[in-house]
C-alpha cells in the first residue's frame, strides 16, 4: 500500500472513531480542552484567536470561545476563498453563518477578512498528530498553504499554531511532507503538549 493510501485509510479510521463518540464523552472532552488551553498564556492575551466550527465529530470549542469575548479578544473562523485561499473572519455568538463547499459553516458577508499572518493564535483542527507537532489533516492542504510562511521563520512565533484533538488522536509518528507546517502545541482533552521541545530534541539528537 502506498503512503497516500495509508494516509487515506488512517484518516478514515480516525474520523470514524471521532464521529462515534457519545455526547457525554464529547461534553467531558470540551471541558478537558478548556483546562488544557488555560495552561497556555497566549490563550488569555492574544488579540486575534482563530478557531473552527466543529463538524464531523471534531472536538467542540463551545467552552473555549465565550471567555475570549469577556477578555476583549477577537474570535475568528476560517473562510475558504477563490483559489483555495484560507482567510479568517471575525465571528461572535448570534452572527449568521452559511455552509461552504464542504458543508462547514462560515460567517455570512463578514465586514473584514484577515490573512493568516494577521492572526495571533490559531486553534487548528486535525485528524491525527504526533508529539513533534506533525499533523494529519483532512487532506485539503488549506492550513499548510496558508501558514507556509512560518517555515521560513524561527519558531515559535506569531501566529502560534495549536492543534486541537482528542487524546486518542495521538499517533506515534506522522510522516512529514516537505510542505507540512508543524504545530507549536497540541491541546487535547487531557493535556497541553509543547511540540517545540520535541522538535528541539530531534535537532539535537537526529
Amino acid at each position: 500500500m502506498d503512503v497516500n493510501a495509508q494516509r487515506r485509510d488512517l484518516r478514515q479510521q480516525l474520523a470514524e472513531r471521532r464521529r462515534a463518540l457519545p455526547p457525554a464523552e464529547r461534553i467531558a472532552a470540551a471541558q478537558g480542552l478548556r483546562r488544557s488551553l488555560e495552561q497556555l498564556p497566549e490563550y488569555f492575551t492574544d488579540a486575534r484567536v482563530a478557531g473552527y466550527w466543529a463538524s464531523h465529530g471534531e472536538l467542540p470549542l463551545n467552552l473555549v470561545i465565550p471567555p475570549l469575548a469577556t477578555r476583549g479578544q477577537q474570535f475568528l473562523l476560517p473562510v475558504i476563498g477563490a483559489g483555495r485561499k484560507l482567510r479568517f473572519a471575525p465571528w461572535k455568538a448570534g452572527d449568521q453563518v452559511q455552509p461552504n463547499r464542504y458543508g462547514i459553516p462560515e460567517p455570512v458577508d463578514p465586514p473584514e477578512l484577515f490573512e493568516p499572518f494577521q492572526i495571533d493564535l490559531v486553534l487548528v483542527p486535525l485528524l491525527g498528530f504526533d508529539r513533534r507537532g506533525n499533523r494529519l489533516g483532512h487532506g485539503g492542504g488549506y492550513y499548510d498553504r496558508g501558514f507556509a510562511f512560518l517555515n521560513e521563520q524561527v519558531r515559535p512565533t506569531e501566529p502560534l499554531l495549536v492543534g486541537i484533538a482528542y487524546d486518542f488522536q495521538e499517533l506515534e509518528i506522522v510522516n512529514e511532507e516537505p510542505w507540512d507546517v508543524p504545530l507549536d502545541f497540541v491541546a487535547t482533552d487531557r493535556e497541553l503538549i509543547d511540540c517545540t521541545l520535541a522538535q528541539q530534541d530531534s535537532e539535537t539528537h537526529p
